[in-house]
């Protein structure tokens, strides 16, 4: 199945299975939705929805973690190894950490990218011709930390803001 975007004159050697699966160039299109889909003119910057979401008190990080949980998820159904995913899982939970810090953390959001990190990894995973299997057996583990994490960042968020509102009341 070829997509209109890659010409005709291509060839099956520079063709990777990477760039045959749909479901894998869904992961990388919504990866550039999130990271990388607008420019400032003039520039080479680029940055995408999950800075903008960071935007959001408490609940911006969220969305940004779910919706990398379900890349990382799609990458590990198609042949991530177990070590490109803890790679891509540690990409993701750092970008959601320190993007959880006011202000430095929308500023990190802008730079770092975790998901076009993720894509880059299983590209190259499969130039190198090491994809292989499901990955099924990592799943349960990756929800569990996503969840995990994503609950102890809200509550996170939360205690903070409470305590700032706290000490606004008591002032």
């Amino acid at each position: 199945m070829t997509s209109s975007r890659y010409s005709p004159a291509r060839t099956a050697a520079a063709t990777t299975p990477f760039d045959q699966d749909e479901r894998l160039r869904w992961v990388e299109r919504v990866s550039r939705l999130l990271d990388s889909q607008f420019s400032v003119p003039g520039t080479g910057w680029r940055f995408g929805l999950d800075p903008l979401m960071s935007f959001i008190p408490i609940i911006g990080g969220i969305p940004s973690l779910a919706v990398s949980g379900v890349l990382i998820l799609t990458m590990m159904r198609h042949g991530a190894s177990g070590n490109v995913v803890v790679r891509m899982v540690l990409n993701v939970l750092l970008d959601t950490l320190v993007g959880a810090i006011p202000v430095l953390g929308t500023i990190f959001d802008f730079a770092y990218k975790a998901n076009d990190r993720n894509v880059r990894l299983l590209r190259a995973h499969y130039q190198e011709g090491k994809y292989q299997g499901s990955g099924k057996g990592l799943i349960a583990l990756i929800i569990i930390i996503l969840v995990v994490f994503g609950g102890l960042v809200l509550w996170g968020s939360f205690e903070l803001f409470r305590a700032i509102y706290h000490y606004i009341q008591n002032s």
